[in-house]
Protein backbone atom coordinates (compact mmCIF):
# COMPACT_ATOMS: atom_id res chain seq x y z
CA UNK A 1 0.00 0.00 0.00
CA UNK A 2 2.74 2.51 0.78
CA UNK A 3 4.80 1.72 -2.16
CA UNK A 4 1.39 2.56 -3.92
CA UNK A 5 1.21 5.69 -1.95
CA UNK A 6 5.10 6.58 -3.32
CA UNK A 7 4.25 5.55 -6.80
CA UNK A 8 1.42 8.23 -7.16
CA UNK A 9 3.41 10.74 -5.08
CA UNK A 10 6.05 10.08 -7.86
CA UNK A 11 3.65 10.37 -10.63
CA UNK A 12 2.71 13.40 -9.75
CA UNK A 13 5.68 15.32 -9.51
CA UNK A 14 6.50 14.62 -12.81
CA UNK A 15 3.64 15.80 -14.47
CA UNK A 16 3.38 19.32 -16.33
CA UNK A 17 2.08 22.21 -13.68
CA UNK A 18 -1.22 22.70 -15.10
CA UNK A 19 -2.18 18.94 -14.64
CA UNK A 20 -0.47 18.61 -11.12
CA UNK A 21 -2.16 21.47 -9.33
CA UNK A 22 -5.46 20.34 -11.08
CA UNK A 23 -4.74 16.25 -9.90
CA UNK A 24 -3.22 17.16 -6.70
CA UNK A 25 -5.88 18.36 -5.00
CA UNK A 26 -8.03 14.89 -5.51
CA UNK A 27 -4.70 13.16 -3.07
CA UNK A 28 -5.69 9.78 -5.81
CA UNK A 29 -3.55 6.91 -4.40
CA UNK A 30 -4.52 4.29 -6.79
CA UNK A 31 -2.09 4.52 -9.37
CA UNK A 32 -4.04 3.46 -12.41
CA UNK A 33 -7.15 5.74 -11.58
CA UNK A 34 -4.22 8.60 -11.22
CA UNK A 35 -3.16 7.74 -14.66
CA UNK A 36 -6.26 7.84 -16.18
CA UNK A 37 -7.21 11.03 -14.77
CA UNK A 38 -4.58 12.84 -15.80
CA UNK A 39 -5.02 11.49 -19.12
CA UNK A 40 -8.24 13.42 -19.20
CA UNK A 41 -7.20 16.31 -17.79
CA UNK A 42 -4.50 16.47 -20.29
CA UNK A 43 -6.88 15.69 -23.25
CA UNK A 44 -9.37 18.78 -21.55
CA UNK A 45 -6.91 21.00 -21.55
CA UNK A 46 -5.80 20.36 -24.81
CA UNK A 47 -9.42 20.89 -26.41
CA UNK A 48 -9.69 23.74 -24.81
CA UNK A 49 -6.93 25.33 -26.16
CA UNK A 50 -7.81 23.86 -29.46
CA UNK A 51 -10.95 25.28 -28.95
CA UNK A 52 -10.04 29.41 -27.67
CA UNK A 53 -7.06 29.31 -31.10
CA UNK A 54 -9.89 28.52 -33.28
CA UNK A 55 -12.19 31.50 -31.94
CA UNK A 56 -9.42 33.71 -31.86
CA UNK A 57 -8.69 32.74 -36.15
CA UNK A 58 -12.03 33.15 -36.32
CA UNK A 59 -12.44 36.50 -34.91
CA UNK A 60 -9.59 37.55 -36.62
CA UNK A 61 -10.76 36.72 -40.34
CA UNK A 62 -14.46 38.29 -39.02
CA UNK A 63 -12.95 41.56 -38.22
CA UNK A 64 -10.26 44.21 -39.84
CA UNK A 65 -7.04 43.97 -38.73
CA UNK A 66 -5.42 47.20 -37.25
CA UNK A 67 -5.04 50.10 -35.05
CA UNK A 68 -8.19 50.80 -33.78
CA UNK A 69 -7.54 54.70 -34.35
CA UNK A 70 -5.56 54.78 -37.12
CA UNK A 71 -5.13 57.11 -39.90
CA UNK A 72 -7.94 55.15 -41.45
CA UNK A 73 -5.56 53.86 -44.67
CA UNK A 74 -4.74 57.57 -45.96
CA UNK A 75 -1.65 58.64 -46.90
CA UNK A 76 0.51 61.11 -45.96
CA UNK A 77 -0.58 63.81 -48.20
CA UNK A 78 -4.32 63.76 -47.29
CA UNK A 79 -4.40 65.18 -43.99
CA UNK A 80 -5.27 64.11 -40.77
CA UNK A 81 -3.35 64.24 -37.42
CA UNK A 82 -0.22 65.91 -39.72
CA UNK A 83 -2.17 67.43 -42.09
CA UNK A 84 -4.08 70.11 -43.02
CA UNK A 85 -4.61 72.63 -39.45
CA UNK A 86 -7.78 73.77 -38.43
CA UNK A 87 -9.50 70.85 -40.43
CA UNK A 88 -10.84 73.40 -43.50
CA UNK A 89 -11.38 70.26 -45.97
CA UNK A 90 -13.65 68.58 -43.22
CA UNK A 91 -16.83 68.37 -42.87
CA UNK A 92 -18.38 70.01 -39.33
CA UNK A 93 -19.38 67.37 -36.58
CA UNK A 94 -22.64 68.87 -35.97
CA UNK A 95 -23.85 70.31 -39.47
CA UNK A 96 -21.75 68.34 -41.96
CA UNK A 97 -20.96 71.24 -44.03
CA UNK A 98 -17.33 71.79 -45.16
CA UNK A 99 -14.98 74.99 -43.85
CA UNK A 100 -15.70 75.22 -40.63
CA UNK A 101 -15.43 73.40 -37.07
CA UNK A 102 -18.54 72.69 -35.08
CA UNK A 103 -17.61 75.16 -32.58
CA UNK A 104 -17.43 78.11 -34.68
Amino acid sequence: MEAEEDKCVKFENGLRPDIKQLIGFSEIRNFPTLVNKSRICDKDTKAKASYYKAASEKRGRDFARGKPYGRGGRKPDEGGASGVKGGADKNCFKCGLPGHRFFE
